[in-house]
């Protein structure tokens, strides 16, 4: 039975036993006080303190390679696990020669800048605050540093929109900010940017503001590829519930917006613009993929990787769309939104240690109870330790130090293995949605805009025998703000 919706905020302390068990650190569970909002450390400003802390202990992390580490060959800033992309291309992508990233042509094999378009202004940004004087050394610490200090911002602006993408689970939040493998990879590449857009975008979209959401995934996607990714679930909601109106509203958004980024580097620069999409298709099996694990122990350099992985991501969209369409209840928009970004990543044929940072956010849209959260992040931590220790163990002469090729693979096995249960989880969610943790109070989609309490207009199988509606009964609606029909 539907529970009856209160009024407040969600209190994780109370219906979670993990967070009431770690709230004990803290003097234990939240109060009435803090559920009023009776102070002036409101929920929001909580997590963002606490993220913009855990921030700052990443940083911390990567000191020894700030240090010294990055600059004094490469095994060391594997076996202190604190190796940055930052540094390294802040030389080896013209950015400390003043090349204009798309447009001049940078020394080796890469040409040209292999980075989204966004994401490159980005990174130029950032060169200018660079000063030129100094040993490369300290140009490259300093660029870091600037980095890192426009991440901290991103870090901050995600923190905000997950804690008020669900207007009644702010604290869900936390999950966010405490998550070990965002301290740990916050700072070793570009990712935030990406992240905070799409975050934004997903506030925007639970306000019933389809222009605005379409236009920040446009921006997102001129970031990184993934969040284009999130249009396909919205399709399928959308579908579902008839809303064809707003979600063309949020596709032109999103296309005009990632035109508008992209149009002037691809008329005056085409051969730069490319290189990212190039790239993206000749690079082979790479780090931390289930491709990496079947080629090295078939032996087989799986030539035809990218069309392999290109069929099983198809493949498993669909099985999602189609999972949508037949669900007894409409799945929320951040639980598809998960599964979709978290199938690209376990069928890409390369995953880096960053690209966790894309799910964050999601899964605690998704999934928020500490228990999962917590088996994932485990499994991703383990991968972070691996990946640095196997590059230490392939760039060092010393064969006793580092992880070898099996325990590499047993790394990703852990990543893949914890990916796969939280998916299992937010799957069995849509299937019982009184499993769900955000609608066991009566919501339905909090993060769903103009989905959130629309009836069906198109389902399948069983759900078409099911009643058409995905709020809970009128007189279960205690605190929606909408009286009942009379």
């Amino acid at each position: 039975m539907t529970k009856v919706r209160e009024d407040g905020p969600v209190l994780p302390t109370r219906e979670d036993e993990v967070a009431a068990a770690g709230s004990e650190l803290f003097g234990g569970p939240l109060g009435k006080r803090a559920r009023t909002g009776g102070h002036w450390l409101t929920p929001v400003r909580v997590v963002v303190l606490t993220a913009l802390g855990m921030f700052a202990l990443g940083m911390v992390q990567k000191l020894p390679c700030y240090d010294w580490a990055w600059f004094r060959g490469a095994g060391s800033q594997y076996t202190h696990a604190c190796y940055s992309d930052i540094p390294h291309l802040y030389a080896a992508r013209g950015f400390a020669d003043d090349l204009t990233p798309y447009f001049d042509r940078i020394a080796g094999d890469m040409q040209y800048l292999e980075y989204p378009v966004l994401t490159g202004l980005f990174m130029e940004f950032a060169s200018w605050f660079t000063p030129h004087g100094g040993s490369m050394q300290h140009r490259e610490q300093v660029y870091w540093m600037v980095n890192a200090g426009l991440l901290m911002v991103c870090a901050a602006v995600i923190a905000v929109c997950v804690a008020r993408t669900h207007r009644r689970r702010p604290w869900d939040a936390l999950l966010v900010a405490l998550a070990p493998a965002f301290a740990l990879n916050a700072t070793i590449n570009w990712d935030l940017l990406a992240v905070a857009l799409t975050a934004a975008a997903l506030l925007m979209w639970s306000r019933g503001r389809a222009l605005p959401f379409g236009i920040l995934i446009g921006l997102a996607t001129a970031a990184k590829l993934y969040p284009v990714l999130i249009l396909g679930p919205l399709l399928v909601l959308c579908w579902r519930a008839g809303k064809w109106r707003e979600y063309g509203t949020a596709l032109g958004g999103a296309v005009a917006a990632w035109l508008v980024v992209n149009l002037p580097v691809m008329w005056l620069a085409p051969d730069g613009w490319k290189r990212f999409y190039t790239f993206s298709q000749e690079r082979p099996v790479d780090f931390g993929s289930f491709w990496l694990i079947v080629s090295q122990r078939s032996g087989n350099p799986l030539e035809n990787a990218n069309t392999y992985a290109t069929l099983l991501t198809l493949l498993l969209c669909g099985g999602i769309g189609l999972l949508a369409l037949t669900a007894p209840r409409r799945p929320r928009l951040a639980q598809l939104a998960f599964l979709v970004v978290a199938v690209f990543i376990l069928t890409n044929k390369v995953y880096s240690p960053q690209y966790v940072l894309w799910l964050i956010p999601l899964a605690a849209l998704a999934r928020p109870r500490w228990r999962d959260f917590l088996v994932w992040q485990a499994g991703e931590v383990v991968y972070f330790l691996g990946i640095w220790m196997y590059l230490a163990y392939t760039t060092s002469g010393d064969k006793h130090q580092g992880l070898p090729v099996e325990g590499y693979q047993l790394a990703i096995a852990a990543h893949l293995l914890a990916t796969l249960y939280l998916c299992a989880v937010v799957v069995r969610d849509i299937l019982y949605p009184d499993r769900d943790p955000v609608r066991r109070d009566g919501s339905d989609d909090p993060s769903g805009g103009v989905l959130d309490g629309a009836p069906d207009v198109f389902v399948l199988g069983d759900a078409a025998r099911a009643p058409r509606i995905a709020a809970p009964p009128e007189d279960q609606r205690v605190g929606w703000g909408v009286p009942p029909r009379p």
